[in-house]
This record gives C-alpha cells, structure tokens and sequence, in this order.
C-alpha cells in the first residue's frame, strides 16, 4: 500500500507542527516547509523531509516542491498552514502591515497551492487544507485585518474546491477556534506599530486585551484538534469548511443563524428588486 504524502507549511510548531507529528503517526510521509528547521530529531527521520521555505518567496516555493516531489514521488495532501496573526484596530494598522499579512497568510498560500497543483492534476488526486480560521467565519472588533486575509482565505478555498473537483483534487478551509499554541506570542501575532489612544476603552483595544491576557489558556488541545483534521483529510468525504472547537462552533452557528433571520426581515422586498416577469 502507497504511503500517503503530506507536505505542510509552517511545521516548525503551533498546529502546524501538530499536524506533522499526527501525519507521520498515521505512517504517511511527511513534508514539514518552513522558514527555518529546529535542531530537532522529529524532522530527521527518514519518512520526514523538511524543506526551508519562505512562502512569500516563489522561487523558495518552486524549490521545496521540486525537493519533495524528488524525494518521495508525489504530494497527496498539502495542508497550507504558514501564516501569522495581526490584532488591533483597522485604523492603527498601516497598508505596509496590511501588505505583509496577506502576502504570508493569502498570497503565499496560492503561490505554494499552485507549485503544488500541477503533480496533483497529473496524479489525478489530491487532497488541499487551508488553514484559515474561526476569524475567517466571524469577525469581530480588533481582529479586522485578520478577518479579511481570513474570510478571504475561505472564499479562494470554496472557489477552488469548485475548479478542481474535476480533476480528482478536493479542497477544504480549515477553521479552527482558540487552541493551546504559541499563536498569540509576540512572534506569531503582530500589533500595529503605531496604536492609537483613540481606541483605548474601545471594543477593538479590549479585545487585544483580552487575548494577551488569555494566551496559552485555551481550551482547545492541538493534538486533538490535528487528529480531527488529519481523519477528515485522509477520509471518503471531504467537507467544504472544517471548523473546530466548540467555541469556534458555537460562534459560528449563532452567527450564521442570525444573518438567516435578518435576512427573513427584508427577504421579500430583496426578491422584488428583479425585472417584472
């Protein structure tokens, strides 16, 4: 029986690193790309190939594809998970800041899904993961910039699930809630440069609050949360978004039923703006 081949982004730690630890003790070989490799045995084993990758590098991109492809043949399931964190106000958060976040968590998810697409297309399978987040379902105050690079990351992972279905590839935004990693340390989750007194005592500033003050207190359990994610990838049906956690959950489902019952408040003079029959 073929091994099954992952190839992960930003697998140095968080979920990230939890995802590869999972992929390799279901017995897959495990590609782990990052921007630098840890004096670590986990990533010297022989079925683990870890590759340096800066994926807002394309060409460092193209070359730790070509490097997995060489070493194990094929890539069955790409989990893009590289990727960092911004709170704070909209207002407060430069178009240089804004830049960097998307072209990480947006632009450098597409350049490593399309490096990867062309093996995919011609193998006939395959399997995409795109690590958004319950931000990317719910937004909310002092999380504007990361809800956009992340709503935007559930839309491109919808489209592309439509594209590709054709050629055997299935694609999946992963939506994960609060979990117990370093996401909110300092080198995960930026701030802006220049905050603005204005928002102090406002939803947007109590909100950066309250996830410093909350770091590494979430209740979700990572190697919980990869072996969740890690059966739907390998399983008969994948599902078009993939939310974990009973927070992310919850959030989600209050928020969604809340736009459905709004929406029944005008329904029918939205129906009527069409052209009479």
């Amino acid at each position: 029986m073929t091994q099954t081949v992952w190839m992960i982004t930003g697998a140095n730690r968080g979920l990230g690193r939890a995802f590869a630890e999972e992929a390799v003790r279901l017995g897959g070989r495990v590609v782990c790309a990052m921007r630098r490799i840890p004096e670590d045995p986990f990533y010297q084993q022989e079925n683990v190939l870890a590759v340096r990758m800066d994926v807002t590098d394309p060409e460092a991109v193209k070359e730790g594809v070509r490097l997995a492809l060489d070493r194990f043949g094929r890539i069955d399931i790409l989990i893009n998970n590289a990727g960092f964190g911004m709170n704070g106000a909209m207002e407060e958060i430069t178009a240089e800041e804004l830049q960097v976040l998307f072209a990480t968590d947006y632009y450098g998810l597409i350049e490593v899904t399309k490096a990867v697409l062309p093996s995919m297309r011609a193998q006939g399978s395959g399997r995409i993961l795109n690590v958004s987040s319950q931000a990317g379902l719910v937004a909310g105050p002092g999380n504007t910039a990361y809800n956009a690079v992340k709503f935007a990351v559930v839309g491109l992972s919808q489209g592309l699930r439509a594209e590709l279905a054709p050629f055997g590839i299935g694609v999946c935004a992963v939506c994960p809630g609060p979990f117990r990693t370093d996401f909110r340390d300092p080198s995960s989750m930026k701030l802006p440069a220049a905050p603005m007194a204005a928002y102090d005592g406002t939803p947007a500033h109590n909100m950066v609050a309250y996830l410093n003050e909350n770091n590494h207190k979430q209740n979700g359990d990572p190697v919980r949360a990869a072996a969740f994610v890690c059966k739907y990838a390998m399983g008969d049906s994948l599902p078009s978004i993939l939310v974990i956690g009973r927070p992310a959950c919850d959030s989600v489902r209050d928020t969604y039923a809340g736009i459905l019952k709004e929406m029944d408040t005008y329904y029918e003079e939205s129906c009527a703006t069409a052209y009479d029959a």
